[in-house]
């Protein structure tokens, strides 16, 4: 299972970017694609993440209403949509996959095997 996460960059507070997600080798069924992000000196923290038989979403405290999953099974891609952006949102943004776990779990780092490169999502005010 490969990924790659695109699409970050500098941005004014207030504003928006979308961030794809391109997975390749994904075989298995009922899949979890979440998106993590980590900024300098913190730990990484899930923050969204679609399930692929009923396209369930998930999201983190800190991102529900200002950011929104996608995904568009012709491109094997998942979008995650981040609007109203804060200087706190400045971190590294990858993307995970695996098996799909219980709903309680999905952004639990941990349930994750396969990972991608990061985007740099930078937030000015």
């Amino acid at each position: 299972v490969q990924l790659q996460a695109s699409g970050g960059g500098l941005v004014q507070a207030g504003g928006s970017l979308r961030l794809s997600c391109a997975v390749s080798g994904l075989t298995f069924g009922n899949s979890a694609i979440a998106w993590f992000r980590q900024a300098p000196g913190k730990e990484r923290e899930g923050i969204a993440c679609i399930v692929s038989d009923n396209d369930d979403t998930v999201y983190s405290d800190s991102v529900k209403g200002r950011f929104t999953l996608a995904r568009d099974t012709t491109k094997n891609t998942v979008y995650l949509q981040t609007n109203r952006l804060e200087p706190e949102d400045t971190a590294v943004y990858s993307c995970a996959a695996d098996h799909a776990s219980l709903t309680s779990r999905l952004l639990y780092r941990s349930e994750y095997d396969y990972w991608g490169e990061g985007t740099q999502v930078t937030v000015s005010s």
